[in-house]
């Protein structure tokens, strides 16, 4: 089998996100932070009732949830990607490849040109959401109901999906990918589209 420089970088499938076809104002989504730090005492009230303020923030939560299961299904069709592209490397092909070396370089080696993407898109703590988003999809096939999922769930999802995702991660033995060597560019699908579409046309002229 060839044996790969320590120096050989390679280039990964890209990561594209499809938009969640949430139709949730940035008005609601504050409303329920508004409601959360009131109900936690971090702001003064405005008077509305407490049952009121509990409703908006589990409404609240269970948006983020749907939004976290959508986005890590776009996750786990890349770390599928990755891993069928692996195999067809020569160079790395028989290592034993697991989803979680691409999850981990994901979640913890993000390359620089990824996050400085995300960071234009307002994505700030992308490590916790792509971490919950993984966390989210080992339970959920499809996005659960709201009346399916118990009032302490929805307070405190972000503690379970973080440590589900610490269960997914820890569940197998995987070799690690160095972050300098291997690369991937992230895209919305809309984007990826057009610049597919100008790749297209560059082709044919």
């Amino acid at each position: 089998m060839p044996t790969p420089s320590d120096e050989t970088e390679w280039d990964l499938p890209p990561l594209i996100l499809h938009p969640f076809n949430e139709h949730t104002p940035p008005s609601v989504l504050l409303d329920n932070s508004k409601a959360a730090l009131m109900l936690s005492g971090l702001i003064p009230s405005d008077g509305t009732d407490p049952d009121e303020l509990s409703r908006r923030l589990l409404t609240g939560r269970y948006g983020e949830i749907r939004m976290l299961f959508f986005l890590g299904k776009d996750i786990f069709r890349w770390l599928e990607q990755c891993m069928d592209w692996v195999t067809r490397v020569p160079e790395l092909s028989e290592r034993e490849w697991r989803v979680q070396s691409f999850a981990a370089l994901l979640t913890s080696g993000t390359p620089a040109e990824v996050k400085e993407k995300l960071t234009r898109w307002g994505v700030s703590d992308y490590t916790s959401i792509f971490c919950r988003a993984i966390g989210l999809n080992t339970l959920f096939t499809a996005p659960p109901a709201f009346g399916d999922l118990a009032d302490e769930f929805l307070r405190n999802y972000h503690r379970y999906a973080d440590s589900l995702f610490k269960c997914y991660m820890d569940a197998e033995q995987y070799p690690a990918l160095d972050a300098r060597r291997f690369h991937f560019a992230l895209y919305a699908s809309g984007e990826y589209s057009r610049l597919l579409e100008s790749q297209w046309e560059e082709k044919t002229d």
